[in-house]
């Protein structure tokens, strides 16, 4: 399993929409990963297993989207996948090891948004 390197990726408009289909869609399409997946497809995820990294499955806690051609982190997508940490929305289930990083990686963004992420509230 895997927690995905902090890209420190620009952050959109903290007010735009979040759609995790519609983004899924995007990055795809960006990143030139029809097929399977690759390595920029990864970066737009906080979280993937390494052992299945050629399934598409395989990616959890999409939190950027294409916007003018360039990869972003939007923020609600970052509180999305930090709601999921928390449990809400079913949760997410990942190996104990890793939740830790992952909340690290998230914090990092909201760092970058000048907020705290809902776990040091």
């Amino acid at each position: 399993m895997s927690v995905t390197a902090f890209q420190d990726l620009p952050l959109a408009d903290r007010d735009r929409d979040w759609d995790g289909s519609a983004a899924e869609k995007r990055v795809r399409q960006w990143a030139d990963a029809t097929d399977e997946p690759n390595e920029k497809y990864r970066n737009a995820h906080v979280w993937y297993d390494h052992d299945k990294k050629d399934n598409f499955t395989a990616y959890k806690l999409l939190i950027a989207d294409v916007i003018d051609g360039k990869l972003k982190a939007v923020p609600r997508g970052v509180m999305a996948a930090a709601a999921v940490m928390q449990g809400s929305r079913g949760g997410i289930d990942l190996p104990k090891d890793d939740i830790d990083r992952v909340k690290s990686h998230l914090a990092k963004y909201y760092s970058k948004m000048d907020d705290t992420p809902p776990w040091d509230s």
